[in-house]
């Protein structure tokens, strides 16, 4: 299977998920003045899915952090950084359990046995 040959590209992403959650302890957001739960982090990962959302029906300008992207790929972007900051905290092996869901995806059928979406 293909993403078994890729194990550096997670190793990678562990890597880049530890620096993350290093990244947002330093800045504060784990200092114990804020309740780092479950149902908030994921809240949060919502809210940048909605933000996405309304890039693309605005016609994505450009992100006002980093204006050599659209609104749309940064948005996605902090989606993928609260994941994974998230698992940091929580003690979840996301990005080995991706690995794992990959390798289950490769073995399903076309569209998972006729699905239409």
């Amino acid at each position: 299977m293909r993403v078994e040959v890729e194990v550096d590209a997670f190793k990678a992403l562990k890597a880049i998920a530890k620096e993350i959650h290093e990244c947002a302890v330093e800045k504060g957001w784990y200092d114990g003045s804020t309740d780092r739960n479950p149902a908030e982090l994921i809240a949060l990962m919502h809210s940048e899915l909605s933000e996405a959302l309304e890039a693309f029906r605005t016609d994505n300008p450009p992100d006002k952090h980093c204006p050599q992207y659209g609104n749309a790929e940064v948005e996605f972007a902090d989606c993928i950084i609260r994941i994974l900051d998230a698992s940091e905290h929580l003690g979840l092996d996301v990005v080995e359990a991706m690995r794992a869901k990959m390798v289950a995806n490769w073995k399903r059928e076309p569209r998972h046995g006729g699905k239409v979406y």
